[in-house]
């Protein structure tokens, strides 16, 4: 089975504008699938909201977003989500 990559892109990088260093886009076989930031308001001690964006290719998500205590910690849960595991 072929793995589904997640590419991390820094915001500044990828969009127009101007955008925090704490702001990331997730990318999935060069596409836009989703967005990792550090979140303006958040549940207390989870600063890190993840976000899956495009969803019409993948049914029955029960969780697509979330907040986590570090960006590493929002990639892992977004990943597990992305890949429905």
């Amino acid at each position: 089975m072929e793995k589904d990559y997640l590419i991390l892109k820094s915001a500044p990088a990828s969009r127009p504008g101007e955008w925090s260093d704490d702001d990331y886009d997730v990318l999935s076989d060069g596409y836009y699938v989703g967005r990792i930031f550090r979140a303006a308001a958040s549940p207390l001690g989870t600063p890190w909201m993840w976000t899956i964006l495009v969803i019409e290719d993948r049914e029955n998500y029960m969780l697509t977003h979330g907040y986590a205590a570090t960006r590493e910690t929002a990639m892992a849960a977004f990943a597990k989500s992305w890949r429905r595991e």
